[in-house]
């Protein structure tokens, strides 16, 4: 544990690591957006209550029954966005994307999700530019990057809302069919500002993360053809898109894959109170990084570290604070079954459906900046002729 400067604190101690974490919410939030300002603190603060009553609400749609009860439609939307490639060589990162977003919006917002996966990859190109950048300027300099921020984020607040409005006014109750139909009948019932939001964090959080994992995901596959030839035996032949029987190589893959290239590879919490963590004694405002990459890499608690082994998650049994795909704590990722389902999935089929040729797979490294993923990573989806 160590201090960039007199307001940044970083660990790669699971203990420690695990503290902040359990105690977010009460000594720390979570790290503010984009021109916060300097009231953000305080904001984020009063944000905790309807934040934590609005987990509550959305906990039960996304768990391990709703996870497996869109099986046919992830495999049904991962069909379609990797045929489409043709057998091209293409770029793996966008074409992940371009699934993950499609996948989220119709789990949140079902037969009006049309333009919202757009709408997820104009906020994703947006916020790059912050996440390479060695400065930030003041919300209010009209840079280029500021202004397509302001824009895109004005956009999508707009359009949410409007489904939202859209969705209440409604003359007769439906079925619960997607994420927002379970918020707008919540009891006691949340506003339109406070649906919107959850709505934004599902959908930001089930884009990104997702992506950057499938693009991992791909590059261990084209290095090891014998365990995507392993993974395609245990799913046995393409026959449509109805769900699947549990997949325990394909679990193993995506868990050993979020160990070694965790695409929330930082973790950053705000001391919004006095708080003393190991030696450090923080203020208001302080940062604490912590780091699942060097987490997960380390001697001291996982043996052979650097090796990509899925076997090892047979026994596995991580211990507080050193296996950190999701975070920890209250704040642990409210999509982590949905999304360890539709990786799981997504894994099993392109090792079913397809032959995986990617020339520069070893070459392509990790790029710390946002989510991690392999970077530049180029593949081609050949498909696999039945029977064979």
């Amino acid at each position: 544990m160590f201090s960039f400067d007199d307001r940044v604190v970083f660990t790669i101690d699971p203990r420690l690591t695990h503290q902040v974490l359990t105690a977010t919410n009460h000594d720390y939030v979570t790290e503010l957006a984009p021109f916060a300002g300097s009231s953000a603190l305080h904001a984020a603060g009063e944000m905790i209550g309807p934040w934590m009553r609005a987990r509550r609400v959305v906990r039960p749609a996304l768990g391990d029954a709703a996870a497996s009860g869109l099986d046919g439609r992830i495999v049904a939307i991962l069909d379609a966005v990797l045929d489409r490639t043709a057998g091209r060589d293409v770029d793996v990162l966008p074409v992940m994307l371009d699934f993950a977003g499609q996948a989220v919006a119709e789990l949140c917002l079902g037969e009006d999700a049309a333009g919202i996966p757009e709408l997820l990859a104009a906020n994703h190109a947006a916020l790059l530019p912050f996440e390479d950048a060695d400065y930030q300027l003041p919300a209010w300099v009209p840079s280029p990057r500021n202004r397509r921020f302001v824009r895109v984020h004005r956009r999508t607040v707009e359009t949410l809302t409007r489904l939202v409005s859209a969705r209440r006014a409604e003359p007769t109750r439906r079925p619960h069919r997607d994420l927002l139909d379970v918020l707008l009948s919540a009891h006691p019932a949340m506003t339109d500002k406070s649906v919107t939001s959850t709505l934004w964090s599902v959908l930001v959080g089930g884009h990104g993360i997702p992506a950057a994992a499938l693009t991992s995901i791909v590059r261990e596959l084209a290095i090891r053809p014998r365990l995507a030839s392993d993974l395609a035996a245990e799913a046995g032949p393409p026959a449509g898109t109805e769900p699947y029987a549990r997949l325990p190589l394909a679990e193993a893959v995506v868990k050993e894959t979020l160990r070694l290239s965790p695409p929330a590879w930082m973790m950053t919490r705000v001391a919004c109170t006095a708080v003393t963590l190991g030696e450090w004694r923080l203020r208001p405002g302080d940062e604490v990084l912590c780091t699942p990459y060097l987490i997960h890499r380390d001697p001291r608690w996982w043996s052979q570290p650097d090796v990509f082994d899925p076997a090892r998650w047979e026994t596995a049994r991580p211990a507080p604070g050193t296996y950190l795909p999701f975070g920890s704590g209250s704040r642990y990722c409210l999509g982590a079954a949905v999304a360890m389902r539709q990786l799981t999935l997504a894994t099993s089929r392109i090792a079913q459906r397809f032959h995986l040729h990617a020339p520069n797979a070893v070459a392509a490294e990790p790029a710390f900046c946002g989510r991690l993923a392999p970077a530049g990573l180029r593949a081609e989806f050949r498909s696999v002729p039945f029977g064979l």
